[in-house]
């Protein structure tokens, strides 16, 4: 039972997704660790490719063996069309990893939140943010206000850790800057088929942008559309109906969902999908991880990946910052930096593969770039 009026802790989490949640369980059975999450309605979150490379990080949190009792689906094969009008199948035989996951998102969120606090870790939900300092005395850390149910809270906390997500709540509190590439958003919707295509995804290319489908645990399939945010075609992601309708420009995928009569359910979203990094991930007495930290562009399949991973790796630091061993939190950040440098590299060299549209605005950004500008 958590004390009322000020609540002491050696790290304080803001965000309880799968990064927060991934360095408060691989944390809490050696410090004090406390998530704070907003809690309440959320937006409804996609990102549900787990890559077979997931495994050896779940391993390593001693989590493996419990993640796969969850049955989530495996996949087993990607079809395409990049590049030129033929399908391409790549199968996981390839992967000395075997094959990877399509997730019950909201069911694996909930599962490492279980865990963290299985593990130790103390959470507060339904959280809202009032006021963010650092104590008066140098080396003790950070002094927040809070409130919870109209009740206020104060929590001290030795480290705080960034783990909000896209909006990366506490980088204008520490003079961070974030750093937007590209104007990519995403238009999706999810739905019911017959379940035949059960561990196939989909990745296809047309003029203005890419499409990506998956079939998901119950017979479930989302479906994506990635354009930029000022092209005409951002239009048709806006809604469920112009999403559908324009899905007949990929014929391939257009013929697929037909013949596994994909029927749309009530759940529709639009959101940013660019790359973003913070210019220094890192400072004194605070981290940020996952998205906050640094947000893939979802062609790279990486995102809930790169989560665990500096959730994990976010976990190390910390502790080691908290038993005073300098040079901790400047290696994590060197890490980061290392993980955008190839993430950037492999992102461009997969859209230089595409050319079918030359004067296509949306390609012609992506042509001879780093990352989309």
């Amino acid at each position: 039972m958590l004390p009322e009026g000020c609540i002491e802790a050696d790290v304080a989490v803001l965000g309880a997704g799968p990064a927060g949640c991934a360095l408060a369980l691989n944390l809490a059975p050696f410090k004090r660790v406390l998530l704070l999450d907003k809690g309440g309605p959320t937006p409804r979150r996609i990102g549900e490719s787990l890559p077979a490379a997931a495994g050896r990080l779940l391993r390593d949190m001693n989590l493996e063996r419990a993640f796969l009792e969850h049955g989530h689906a495996r996949c087993y094969v990607t079809r395409s069309t990049w590049g030129s009008d033929d399908i391409v199948e790549q199968d996981a035989l390839r992967n000395l990893d075997g094959p990877g996951w399509h997730l019950d998102r909201v069911r694996f969120d909930a599962w490492l939140a279980d865990m963290a606090v299985e593990r130790g870790a103390a959470m507060l939900a339904r959280i809202r943010l009032l006021e963010l300092q650092r104590s008066a005395n140098v080396g003790e850390g950070w002094q927040l206000k809070v409130e919870r149910m109209g009740k206020p809270l104060s929590v001290r906390a030795r480290l705080l850790v960034d783990a909000t997500g896209r909006d990366g709540v506490l980088a204008r509190h520490v003079g961070a800057k974030r750093r937007a590439h590209g104007k990519l958003v995403c238009g999706w919707v999810f739905g019911h088929d017959s379940g035949a295509s059960a561990g196939v995804s989909e990745l296809h290319a047309e003029e203005e942008g890419w499409w990506y489908s998956a079939a998901l645990p119950g017979r479930r399939r989302l479906l994506a559309f990635y354009t930029d945010a000022d092209l005409p075609a951002a239009r048709s992601a806006h809604s469920s109906q112009g999403l559908l309708a324009r899905l007949e420009v990929v014929p391939h995928l257009h013929a697929r969902l037909a013949s596994e009569r994909f029927a749309q359910i009530d759940e529709h979203g639009f959101c940013a999908a660019h790359s973003v990094m913070l210019d220094r991930p890192w400072g004194e007495d605070w981290l940020a991880i996952g998205d906050a930290a640094l947000a893939f562009d979802p062609l790279s399949s990486q995102g809930l990946f790169n989560a665990l991973y500096t959730g994990l790796a976010g976990a190390e630091a910390a502790y080691r910052y908290l038993q005073a061993e300098r040079g901790a939190l400047d290696e994590y950040g060197g890490e980061v930096d290392r993980i955008d440098q190839a993430y950037r590299k492999h992102l461009a060299a997969w859209y230089r593969l595409e050319s079918r549209w030359p004067e296509s605005e949306f390609w012609k950004r992506r042509r001879g770039c780093a990352t989309p500008t």
